[in-house]
């Protein structure tokens, strides 16, 4: 199927690119906070370590499809990568409000990347069963997929400006 392919490759180029970005920082750049009212690079991280936690919805209860797999993927697409559009997270994946460690937070990103890049060999056109999203209704597990490519590029998008933002001096921390 080459909308798993396409979607896998997608996912790998954009959590590689997340993880250098963080590997690039040190631990006190990591949890700066570089303006006011935004989330620290670490809190960014450690959010989307929790929100990929969505691992475990796609390796659970599914059942088939009826209607076009990849039906919601532009809907999805459209929010998560229009960056006028201000968000707030739902409070189940909100990030810790103390210091990250840079060690903890890379290594639980990168085991967590890997659960999701073993779902590569799942049928992608399954309907996930046990977790919905009340805007969207149900996801197809190709959804569920794409749902994570497109939320982790708007965070590293959100990285990127945080990196640029950094103040010299470090001295405001979480």
């Amino acid at each position: 199927m080459k909308a798993a392919k396409d979607v896998f490759e997608a996912f790998e180029e954009i959590s590689s690119q997340l993880i250098s970005h963080l590997k690039a920082l040190s631990e006190n750049q990591l949890n700066a906070i570089p303006f006011e009212g935004s989330w620290t690079a670490a809190q960014v991280g450690d959010h989307l370590f929790k929100s990929y936690a969505v691992v475990h919805t796609l390796k659970g209860n599914t059942t088939a499809c009826d209607r076009k797999v990849d039906q919601k993927v532009w809907d999805i697409k459209n929010v998560f990568l229009d960056f006028t559009i201000k968000m707030a997270s739902p409070e189940a994946i909100l990030p810790e409000t103390s210091p990250i460690s840079k060690a903890q937070l890379i290594g639980q990103l990168t085991e967590r990347i890997e659960q999701l890049k073993a779902l590569k060999d799942e049928d992608l056109q399954q309907v996930c069963l046990d977790f919905i999203i009340p805007e969207y209704g149900e996801f197809t597990r190709l959804e569920w997929m794409w749902f994570t490519v497109f939320h982790t590029r708007r965070h590293v998008y959100q990285l990127e400006k945080i990196m640029g933002n950094l103040p010299k001096n470090f001295v405001h921390h979480v």
